[in-house]
């Protein structure tokens, strides 16, 4: 069972980046459409339970909780804008590959704010931007308009890694469910400013579009988030951290059988750099924990992807 669990959540999280591929070359629909119907249906289906059992824990938030919320809700739309748009600009396999790259950020910002990470995650660091380089490279020499899309994926990786960050400032007093529909709802705010500002469409979509973005939704965000966070209960945080690694060679392998995308032998080098290099931060980070005395801190939502 717990196989079948993880295997679905694998699944999940690959299929965003395709399904999103597909919705935007075959409907009407907009990258900001995308990203606000996802964030506002899964505010309404996070804030259900919330609102039956314990609706007093939103009157509880404080002005801490709601600042870095609303940071946290700012980065997620502004990665979710960069994402999307990527994946109209480069290939399905590249976007996943370089936005998955959230966690190599967060280590490079906590480089920046004085935590010493042990040699194994430095290593990581430079096998996952070796891998960066070379997808960059290729995509250099096929079209500016590639190179574009992978540097929108490089910087919504570092939006993600940001609001991971910011997230895990405001859920150390509150509950998932409280964190996420208040995160989310205002994500959902922002990307309507957003889409007001570059004037696209939040609606007046067809069927098939309508169709794309719950699919989007269902997959990725509820289905895929939340068979990961089951396995938190039941496996080791290092251990779930590795398999959502496996997103990457996922949404390339979906994005070639079902939108027949061939990439170049050097992009799947870059890529298998990136998930080499990843897996290589995920577990330094981990046994550096561990080798300090610290307990592992196990990740919330908001630090098993975004996608």
């Amino acid at each position: 069972m717990t196989f079948f669990i993880a295997a679905l959540g694998v699944l999940g999280v690959a299929s965003s980046g395709p399904l999103i591929a597909a919705t935007l070359g075959a409907t009407t629909v907009t990258a900001l459409a995308i990203a606000f119907w996802r964030n506002a249906i899964g505010a309404a289906v996070m804030a259900t339970p919330t609102l039956l059992r314990e609706p007093s824990q939103f009157g509880k938030v404080t002005g801490s909780e709601f600042r870095w919320s609303l940071l946290a809700a700012l980065a997620l739309a502004l990665h979710f804008a960069c994402f999307i748009t990527s994946l109209q600009l480069t290939s399905v396999a590249a976007a996943t590959a370089l936005v998955c790259l959230q966690s190599a950020w967060i280590a490079v910002i906590q480089l920046f704010r004085g935590v010493k990470h042990g040699w194994p995650v430095l290593a990581g660091l430079g096998i996952a931007f070796g891998g960066v380089v070379a997808i960059t490279g290729f995509d250099m020499g096929a079209s500016p308009e590639a190179l574009l899309g992978d540097l929108l994926a490089v910087a919504g990786g570092l939006l993600a890694g940001s609001y991971t960050l910011a997230g895990g400032r405001a859920r150390q007093s509150m509950t998932t469910g409280t964190y996420t529909t208040l995160c989310y709802g205002m994500c959902a705010a922002f990307v309507a400013v957003l889409a007001l500002f570059t004037d696209q469409q939040l609606s007046g979509f067809e069927a098939a579009g309508w169709l794309g973005i719950i699919a989007i939704t269902v997959c990725a965000q509820l289905v895929g988030h939340t068979a990961f966070n089951h396995l938190l209960a039941t496996m080791s945080p290092l251990l779930v951290s590795m398999i959502i690694l496996l997103e990457i060679p996922g949404a390339a392998l979906l994005a070639a059988v079902f939108l027949n995308e061939t990439l170049p032998a050097g992009t799947y080098a870059g890529l298998a750099l990136i998930l080499v290099g990843l897996a290589v931060v995920v577990g330094g980070q981990r046994s550096g924990k561990a080798g300090r005395g610290k307990p592992p801190t196990e990740p919330a939502l908001a630090e098993l992807g975004t996608d």
